[in-house]
């Protein structure tokens, strides 16, 4: 996949292309070309002048915008740069540049997948794919299904065939997203609008001086170019972008003081008007970090307490090369010693997709064997064939946990007399149920409140479940008022909201769940079409088009490369905290840039409306037309 690469000396000069600057270099043709006449020499001094302070303006700029990345090239940067390929009746590592769909190739372990690919006959794999949804549990992959380029295989090994590559594939559309995003600032239009300003009431100014002079007054050529250029020169706020970008350039400086890093130097002003921010959940609001709540676990045998529920989970758990669930589990007790202390193990079973349970066959300090196992809970329920009234309260527990945001782990246990591990040992017995969540930073609701008085509506946009998402509004403090993506489509929409249109659905809504890049995308393009100046955060490749479509894209600490790459400011502390404070230190120095812009433009239109007069004084003497 080739990116387009923009050029450096177009930039440079791109930045000379704007309604100030037209005037600028019109003032610099007139200096040098016009100005010639009647014996005089051209106006080098005024040419020298107005080209110096255009190339220190354009410097400065360029200079401040130049580190910022190429979010295509940080996508392509995520793919295995190697793969092992079938050609030619042979195995080889091979760049995974050279594939082509049709291709063979093998994944196990560790590998990132290289391309779109089908999966062939062979086991289930578990594969991470937080890369692509910031999600952090992997998920599972039977034969036949797709997997997608940039995931990780976290489990299992399997032969795929190559279905997509490049800017067709998943990760590709994103990468293909950022790259044809254009946009135009909220600060070009105001310089643009204020640029229009100048040069009409200047076009103005100088039509009538020209009537005046030669017309009436009959100036001679070279004096009526020399108040041209009075004109133009003076009356063009000439100093303006620099002293803006000089501005902006020293916020700069401030802002990455307080850990927001700006790419961009006219994020300051977007993130000063920003009155919308679209946050990503998992790692931005939350620790992406799956925690058990222990005043919620739900104990079943009757000996047994919730720190045996979770010392049994934790035997149940890999103590090395752990998936999330895992280091959870483990991550509960005191010290992640007690996992395997006064225990030998004797056989692990890994998760499958069909069993959908881990378990752990065991010899305790007194030689008895004995088993413990974690999983899903309906099927460890008919693990353990739990009667019927048991099962029922099993399930109400299940569904309030849902409704609270909550996944649910059942832990069981059992002996084995016949002391193998082939046994299948005596009846399992349901130990009890562990909440999982992932909870908010400890900072995150305090900086919503916070962004809410600054007058900043924020809104969540996750991949997760709905369910979890308005949990987690509901512990932010952010309003529970979300809905699923399908909303965003038209479809399956509440009676509620069913009479509501989507860009006003975004506005009232509180958040979105199951979320995609593209979603993320069209929130963000329909908040701007209602006018709003709109933040977003992220920290994973799905977030990148959706930061680089923004008013003002912020990538998180700890970010991927593509999400710093399409960002607008990058955050170098973790949280958002740093967000409220770089608002309202972007507002203070937004308002010095309006106070110095007020004053320019008011040059302007004393320039153009005293220099009239002046005219008229200075052509009285030799002239008796009058004409102000």
């Amino acid at each position: 996949m080739v990116y387009k690469q923009e050029s450096k000396l177009l930039k440079f000069l791109g930045l000379m292309w704007n309604p100030l600057s037209w005037v600028m270099e019109c003032a610099a043709i007139i200096a040098i070309v016009l100005a010639n006449g009647e014996g005089k020499p051209p106006d080098w001094q005024d040419f020298v002048g107005i080209a110096v302070l255009l190339v220190i303006n354009s410097t400065i700029s360029f200079i401040e915008e130049n580190n910022a990345g190429n979010a295509a090239v940080a996508l392509m940067a995520g793919l295995a740069p190697k793969t092992k390929v079938l050609r030619d009746g042979r195995w080889n590592e091979q760049e995974a540049a050279i594939l082509v769909p049709g291709d063979i190739v093998s994944i196990k372990l560790g590998d990132i997948i290289p391309a779109d690919a089908r999966l062939l006959e062979g086991d289930p794999l578990k594969i991470d794919q937080s890369a692509l949804t910031g999600e952090s549990l992997p998920v599972t992959k039977n034969p036949g299904d797709k997997v997608f380029s940039g995931s990780t295989c976290k489990q299992g090994e399997i032969e795929a065939v190559v279905i997509a590559t490049g800017i067709n594939t998943f990760f590709g559309k994103a990468a293909h997203l950022v790259d044809s995003t254009e946009k135009m600032g909220h600060f070009q239009k105001v310089l643009t609008a204020i640029g229009n300003f100048c040069i009409c009431s200047i076009a103005v100014g100088v039509v009538i001086e020209i009537v005046v002079m030669y017309p009436i007054q009959h100036r001679r050529y070279r004096d009526g170019i020399d108040n041209l250029l009075v004109l133009l020169i003076g009356g063009i706020p000439i100093a303006m972008p620099t002293v803006l970008s000089v501005t902006m350039a020293i916020g700069s400086h401030r802002l990455s003081q307080q850990g927001a890093i700006t790419k961009r130097m006219t994020a300051i002003e977007e993130m000063a008007g920003m009155d919308v921010l679209c946050s990503d959940k998992t790692g931005t609001l939350t620790l992406n970090k799956l925690t058990v709540d222990k005043n919620l676990i739900e104990v079943f045998a009757k000996d047994c307490d919730k720190d045996m529920v979770i010392l049994l989970g934790a035997r149940a758990s890999r103590v090395e090369n752990q998936d999330a669930i895992d280091a959870c589990i483990v991550g509960m007790l005191a010290d992640p010693k007690e996992a395997r202390a006064g225990i030998t193990e004797v056989h692990f079973l890994p998760f499958n997709p069909v069993e959908k349970h881990t378990a752990n066959t065991y010899i305790d300090s007194n030689g008895n064997w004995h088993r413990a196992s974690k999983g899903a809970p309906e099927l460890t329920v008919e693990l353990c064939g739990l009667k019927e009234d048991v099962k029922k309260k099993v399930q109400s527990i299940i569904d309030k946990f849902a409704d609270r945001g909550l996944r649910s782990l059942a832990v069981a246990k059992q002996t084995v007399p016949e002391k193998s591990k082939e046994s299948a040992g005596s009846p399992w017995i349901f130990v009890g149920l562990l909440p999982l969540f992932d909870p908010p930073r400890h900072d995150s609701g305090e900086t919503i409140k916070r962004a809410l008085n600054l007058g900043v509506n924020v809104k969540m946009i996750t991949g997760d479940q709905l369910a979890i998402a308005k949990e987690t509004g509901r512990r932010l403090g952010m309003g529970t008022n979300m809905y699923p993506s399908s909303s965003l489509l038209g479809q399956n929409k509440e009676e509620s909201i069913a009479h509501l249109p989507v860009e006003e659905l975004i506005e009232k809504a509180d958040g979105f769940a199951g979320v995609f890049p593209e979603h993320k995308y069209e929130i963000v393009k329909k908040l701007q079409e209602r006018k709003h100046i709109c933040g977003m955060t992220g920290d994973g490749v799905n977030d990148a088009p959706a930061l680089k479509r923004a008013d003002i894209g912020i990538a998180v600490a700890d970010a991927t490369d593509a999400a710093r790459g399409a960002s607008d400011i990058v955050l170098t502390e973790p949280g958002l905290s740093v967000i409220v404070s770089a608002v309202l230190t972007s507002r203070a120095i937004f308002q010095r840039m309006k106070n110095y812009t007020m004053y320019a433009v008011s040059i302007t239109i004393r320039m153009v409306l005293g220099f009239m007069p002046s005219l008229h004084s200075s052509g009285s003497s030799t002239s008796h037309h009058s004409w102000f």
